[in-house]
């Protein structure tokens, strides 16, 4: 398809990193098909509204912005200015967290998501561990907009979450003082660049920063939730934070034996690189 070709063109040299499958995945929401489904949209019939769509692209604009969607696990999420997208990277701490829930001899075992932004970690868990109750807690106003949108269209899309996740409102420092000493899993993907740290124009310019940077080695929040998932979890609750990859030993460090936790343990991404954190409270 010429069209598709062209855009690839302008958004490689615009510096956008997988420019083929972005200008292919525009194409197809504009048109309403799946990828494999563009080769039946005629030249003649394509949208001109496309090229609209590609410029936002080449301002590098995120693709989750133009199309309005993210894609996590099994979850269509609403995304937009104001909330952070989740990552695939993401995707595979909530998958270890799933195995763990699962494995939990609890009928109804009860998660805290610090910072949920999207949503996309809590309605992952509800949809998949339909026994677990997840309290999501966001401070950021407009980000929770995004939280209540996704749980309105996952609940009617997945009936069987319905009341399943709590959104709380407030900063996770302080959060569910109510479940003190009664969670079976804290899990977050806080905020871990470090401050003044060179950033896609993606990320810096897209972004709300307050889901991004965090003091100068990018540790500050994670020394927070360290301390708040001590104050939460049950004994022999588990705790999962993601982190950045160059992260892993100081990570690993917060959440030490020396601190009180068990079995930290540093967990790779689908790159092999270190990715996320996890440990018991005894």
């Amino acid at each position: 398809m010429t069209e598709i070709a062209i855009a690839v063109t302008r958004l490689a040299e615009a510096g956008v990193e997988s420019p083929r499958a972005d200008a292919e995945l525009m194409a197809a929401h504009r048109h309403g098909v799946t990828r494999s489904q563009l080769n039946l949209v005629a030249d003649a019939d394509f949208d001109p509204r496309f090229w609209d769509d590609v410029a936002r692209r080449e301002a590098r604009e995120p693709l989750q912005h133009i199309t309005g969607m993210a894609y996590f696990r099994y979850l269509d999420l609403e995304v937009g200015p104001g909330v952070f997208v989740p990552r695939p990277e993401t995707e595979v701490m909530t998958g270890w967290a799933i195995d763990r829930l699962t494995e939990m001899d609890v009928a109804e075992p009860v998660v805290a998501d610090l910072g949920t932004g999207s949503g996309a970690i809590a309605l992952a868990i509800a949809q998949e561990v339909p026994r677990a109750r997840v309290h999501a807690v966001e401070g950021d106003p407009l980000a929770r907009e995004w939280t209540e949108r996704n749980i309105a269209r996952c609940f009617a899309a997945a009936p069987h979450t319905a009341g399943r996740v709590s959104l709380h409102p407030g900063d996770f420092s302080s959060a569910l003082p109510e479940l003190d000493g009664t969670v079976d899993l804290v899990i977050s993907n806080p905020p871990y660049i470090p401050v003044g740290a060179l950033v896609p124009p993606e990320v810096g310019e897209y972004e709300p920063s307050a889901a991004l940077f965090s003091g100068a080695d990018g540790l500050a929040a994670i020394r927070v939730l360290e301390q708040v998932a001590r104050r939460l979890l049950r004994p022999g609750g588990r705790v999962a934070v993601e982190h950045g990859a160059p992260q892993g030993a100081g990570v690993y460090w917060v959440f030490a034996e020396e601190a009180g936790w068990k079995e930290t343990r540093n967990h790779a991404d689908l790159a092999g690189l270190d990715r996320f954190v996890t440990a018991i409270w005894p």
